[in-house]
């Protein structure tokens, strides 16, 4: 497989300005874009009761056809995204009861992209990436974190990451 990446959006906003950035990343580099709210994800099950959702028909596509996972997220209450949250949660499934499926992450690439009101976060708010890459046997890329209020002053400004 070539080295494809996508952009995995987490975000309650259709046209809120992470996506404007996912996109413009997207178009820029020819990434690929899902939106996690165009799919119906339960939250992580210790019965799986969940099994029929859409979680893991998604995370075996994604994991068949990308080498990097490029996580896009608002920053909510100093954390993620509740949308990325619960679909970081699912990947649990991949430890209990599709083991064969989540041992493919193994060596594939993440990198995250975050939006905030702020020029710059804390570092401690990658752990939970960077965490979650060292336990399932992925490399961590880094990560880029963009300001809302000086996207929307300069919408013409070139995106780019550094990390892919």
């Amino acid at each position: 497989m070539e080295n494809k990446s996508v952009i995995i959006l987490g975000s309650s906003r259709k046209n809120g300005n992470t996506t404007k950035i996912a996109d413009e990343i997207a178009k820029e580099s020819g990434i690929d874009v899902i939106d996690l709210s165009d799919y119906t994800i339960s939250y992580y099950d210790y019965e799986s009761k969940n099994i029929d959702d859409d979680f893991l028909p998604l995370i075996r596509g994604i994991i068949e056809k990308y080498d990097t996972l490029i996580f896009a997220t608002p920053i909510y209450w100093y954390n993620m995204s509740g949308i990325m949250k619960v679909f970081f949660d699912r990947i649990s499934d991949l430890i209990r009861i599709e083991k064969e499926t989540g041992r493919k992450l193994r060596g594939k690439k993440i990198g995250v992209i975050s939006n905030s009101h702020d020029n710059e976060i804390e570092d401690s708010f990658y752990i939970p990436f960077k965490k979650s890459a060292d336990y399932l046997g992925m490399e961590y890329l880094g990560h880029a974190h963009f300001n809302a209020n000086i996207l929307s002053q300069s919408q013409t400004k070139k995106i780019e990451l550094t990390f892919i």
